[in-house]
């Protein structure tokens, strides 16, 4: 799935009309694109003029129209016509920041879903939903390209059972191939965070803690996105709507358990990052214990040095020592064997080479 730019959210003014379309003018100009089937027919084809599908309603037992693009109100408002869309949902459509719902038009259901992907290490969000009636889905998309293309070649190939099955199945397996989109994506960021441990064990700065906090940044998001899809696939299963049938029900289950792992999974990948983040604050403390340490041992060493030398460095008259021939070697050999004596000492308790000691311990 290739970056798409990020479509402008245009503001409601307080007081609207409920089911008013507020588009923006630089959103793209809808491109739809229809797939009709059934278990010996197909057609597949570009839509040029919306008032094109007007001849195709009916006519296949399942058709499936894809809108991408939304920056055309004519032409939503003529689906919503076509296929009888409450205003209200067609709201919802290009409303963008809509959270995973159903929602039951007695005659259709609305459903809306958010696609996630990474685009050069940065999390990207677009919002797709969904009608399904009797014999349609009808799917709108912000802008061309999305993960349903395994549901699109399986239908070319005749591939599975979708070619059998009414279209509440092919609600499912558009909503499946969402939901498995999102496996690959928690596990490049499971990936990511085995690989920020390395790092922070062998070279720990200030860059990991940035890139920590731009993960659980992705991971908030995540998890706002997989809470709401689980609650989605259990509407649709208990859902009393007859649109959809027993069979498609035993599928959204299994899409419902997927979405509950997606959601362990991301707690998980939450916790590692947290984990990392006290981790990465612990290396620190304990490098810079190491350092004060150091600094501490050569501190000691030289403040008996440090006396000797202030003592002798005196300018009274009269000191005994200052007339000693050899006075000025034995001090700096006094000063030598001192030095080195509690250098010996530290590192005979180990205060200098905790490794050491420690392996000796363990053997």
């Amino acid at each position: 799935m290739q970056r798409k730019d990020r479509l402008p959210r245009p503001k409601r003014a307080p007081g609207m009309t409920p089911g008013t379309l507020v588009i923006d003018p630089s959103w793209p100009k809808p491109v739809i694109q229809v797939i009709a089937y059934g278990p010996d027919q197909f057609l597949e084809k570009r839509i040029g003029d919306v008032r094109e599908l007007d001849g195709l309603i009916g006519k296949y037992p399942v058709l499936w129209v894809n809108v991408d693009g939304l920056g055309d109100e004519s032409v939503l408002h003529h689906l919503g016509q076509l296929f009888k869309l409450h205003p209200l949902a067609l709201e919802d459509v290009v409303s963008l920041r809509q959270r995973s719902k159903v929602d039951d038009y007695e005659t259709n259901l609305y459903t809306a879903m958010r696609m996630l992907y990474l685009q050069d290490g940065k999390l990207f969000s677009e919002q797709i939903s969904f009608f399904l009636g009797s014999d349609f889905v009808l799917t709108f998309q912000e802008n061309e390209g999305d993960c349903l293309d395994t549901v699109r070649d399986r239908i070319r190939k005749k591939g599975g059972i979708v070619c059998n099955m009414n279209a509440d199945y092919l609600l499912y397996s558009l909503i499946d191939a969402i939901v498995d989109a999102y496996f690959p994506l928690l596990e490049s960021y499971d990936a990511r965070l085995d690989d920020m441990e390395e790092l922070i064990l062998k070279h720990p700065d200030s860059s990991s803690v940035a890139l920590l906090f731009d993960v659980k940044r992705d991971l908030m998001t995540l998890r706002r996105t997989l809470w709401p899809v689980r609650e989605m696939a259990s509407a649709l299963v208990n859902t009393s709507s007859p649109l959809i049938t027993q069979p498609t029900r035993i599928y959204l289950r299994d899409c419902q358990d997927h979405a509950i792992r997606l959601l362990d999974l991301a707690e998980t990948c939450r916790e590692l990052d947290s984990s990392l983040m006290d981790f990465y604050l612990s290396t620190i403390s304990n490098r810079m214990n190491e350092i004060m340490k150091v600094l501490t041992i050569i501190s000691t060493i030289f403040i008996p040095l440090t006396f000797i030398a202030g003592v002798y460095g005196m300018n009274f008259k009269h000191m005994p020592e200052l007339e000693t021939r050899n006075g000025y070697f034995v001090v700096l050999g006094l000063m030598a064997i001192l030095g080195f004596g509690m250098f010996g000492l530290f590192i005979k308790k180990g205060w200098l080479t905790p490794k050491r000691k420690l392996r000796r311990l363990h053997k």
